[in-house]
């Protein structure tokens, strides 16, 4: 255990080191602590769009379904984020980046006024809050796993590293430090993974294995789990990223429209492969071959719920010697939590700039210098890890379903920023206005359908499907409205 928290602390005293030497460039303006002064060049930008993917869900939420599922079915939220990527690449990111705007919803005030930009931020506040603690879990779990710490003490020594992590450089910092990340994590990892597969025979060995064990024979097929279910994966990834602050903000602070542009298709080749390895190794743990994991003898037996802990396969994985020398181990986990901080970052940050700019810049204080900007957005960096403890404590819900959530609010944005930027005429101010409220609702309602067993319908789909309908509600609205004051006021035709 030496070795890993050796390996460990000197990684993060590192990120530490230079997050605190980007402090005085990124206290310069608020456009250099939000958007890194709009100066990032390409590969920068593409690594920083990456890491903000290649988080919780990515390493933690995918080994957990493939090693539940005994498929690579899993690998399907990467892929869809890498086509989401390529999508916005060719459609919306040289938009965003022209504008010059700071979040998604000062880019929908400039198609369609200063009330669609507020009710898309709290909108996008909620998909994001849901977000940052879905993370800060992913972050506990490998605390806990290393250091055999109970939950709610991990979860608050996670909150407190991010608080640092995100709080000193804005920008500057997730940028340098994102970089940094993608390296380790794709050593550590794809070593980890290389391993795995070797020792148990290589693939062929692998699908024999898991299949001796009850998954399908198509395992490899990402299209397993059904079509249905896979389809609203990539639906998910591809509009979830469109209207997603955290991946969009480093589009925002490229250097140039035309680098925002090849950036968001770079990125996804750095996105696709990160999946398969760590779906390769919820398969290597599921074999059994390293430790239990079926009886409350396993390390990953969650004695405060009497089950077994997919979220703690991959972490226990690496903390296993009979599986990975202890140098190698420690590598790998600096790996996993730098993908989920490379994630925690971007998304806690999403959340301060929407709440910075939107909410208390453009509701609350029209007139703050960038001097107040800057302390308002250090002090909701604090805000947001202190809600976010409580809620990733008590949640117990598997980590991909609970970043759909999230998905399905955003997907409302997509199709209302697609609309607004190639079909305005399709889209009215007031189905704007309905389709955020009415959406977001209708995602509340099928949750709570889920809880309670009501019925079982994908949030992408629910979310989606409203849109569309509030959408054709609000202009119906919108035309009546207008004949209206018409109606009343002759004058003014003509």
């Amino acid at each position: 255990m030496n070795i890993y928290l050796l390996v460990i602390i000197a990684y993060f005293g590192f990120i530490t080191l230079i997050s605190l030497l980007t402090k005085k460039v990124a206290s310069r303006s608020a456009a250099d602590y939000l958007v890194a002064g709009r100066n990032l060049g390409i590969i920068a930008c593409a690594v920083v769009v990456a890491s903000e993917w290649l988080g919780g869900m990515s390493t933690i939420g995918v080994s957990e379904r493939a090693f539940m599922s005994g498929t690579m079915q899993p690998i399907l939220y990467n892929i869809s984020t890498a086509l989401g990527m390529i999508i916005i690449g060719f459609t919306v990111a040289r938009h965003y980046r022209d504008n010059n705007v700071h979040t998604v919803s000062e880019m929908l005030e400039n198609l369609f006024g200063r009330r669609a930009r507020a009710l898309s931020a709290i909108a996008f506040l909620f998909a994001y809050v849901v977000l940052a603690f879905v993370q800060l879990q992913t972050a506990a779990s490998v605390i806990s796993a290393m250091f055999d710490f109970p939950w709610l003490h991990s979860v608050i020594i996670s909150s407190v590293i991010i608080t640092i992590y995100t709080y000193v450089g804005g920008m500057h910092a997730l940028a340098i430090t994102g970089i940094i990340h993608v390296v380790v994590m794709f050593i550590g990892v794809g070593i980890a993974a290389i391993i795995g597969v070797s020792d148990v025979g290589g693939f062929v060995a692998l699908k024999e294995n898991m299949i001796n064990l009850g998954s399908p024979e198509n395992l490899y097929n990402p299209f397993s789990g059904g079509l249905s279910y896979a389809w609203s994966l990539v639906l998910g990834g591809v509009l979830g990223g469109m209207a997603g602050q955290a991946s969009i903000q480093p589009i925002f602070a490229a250097r140039s429209a035309s680098i925002a542009r090849k950036a968001a298709i770079l990125s996804s080749l750095i996105i696709a492969p990160f999946g398969i390895m760590v779906a390769l190794l919820g398969l290597v743990a599921k074999t059994g071959n390293y430790f239990d994991v079926t009886t409350a003898a396993s390390p990953l037996w969650d004695s405060a719920h009497q089950i077994i802990n997919p979220k703690m396969v991959l972490p226990t994985l690496m903390v296993t010697p009979e599986f990975i020398h202890p140098v190698l181990g420690g590598i790998a986990l600096a790996g996993i939590l730098a993908a989920i901080l490379s994630t925690v970052g971007p998304v806690n940050f999403a959340v301060v700039t929407i709440a910075t700019k939107d909410i208390y810049h453009g509701i609350i204080n029209k007139t703050a210098v960038d001097k107040k900007l800057i302390s308002t957005a250090r002090k909701l960096v604090l805000l947001v890890n202190f809600i976010t403890i409580p809620l990733a404590y008590y949640s117990t819900g598997a980590i991909l379903d609970m970043a759909y959530i999230s998905y399905g609010i955003r997907a409302i944005g997509a199709i209302v920023i697609v609309m607004g930027l190639y079909k305005r005429g399709w889209i009215s101010t007031d189905g704007v206005r309905f389709a955020f409220v009415g959406g977001t609702i209708a995602v509340l309602i099928n949750i709570i359908a889920g809880i309670f067993g009501w019925w079982s319908v994908e949030n992408t789909y629910v979310a989606i499907g409203a849109a569309i309908v509030f959408i054709i509600i609000g202009n119906i609205y919108s035309r009546n409205k207008k004949a209206q004051i018409a109606e009343d006021n002759p004058e003014i035709k003509k």
